[in-house]
């Protein structure tokens, strides 16, 4: 397996709580967290889309 290059999610502003996306010429999409970065999620580009879309219709609520 080749190595991954990570890129920061643009909806990612600050250093903390980034979600980083790398994907591979298989198709496949790498998802990882930066608070847990050896925790990688690995989708497909319609599964991601189906994420995303998930997300934005049931938004959690945000705690401070």
């Amino acid at each position: 397996m080749h190595a991954l290059n990570w890129q920061k999610s643009t909806y990612s502003p600050d250093g903390s709580n980034c979600v980083h996306v790398a994907a591979t010429p298989t198709g496949a999409i790498h998802l990882r967290e930066s608070d847990e970065p050896d925790v990688i999620l690995v989708t497909t580009r319609p599964g991601l889309r189906e994420l995303i879309r998930s997300l934005k219709a049931h938004p959690s609520p945000r705690t401070t």
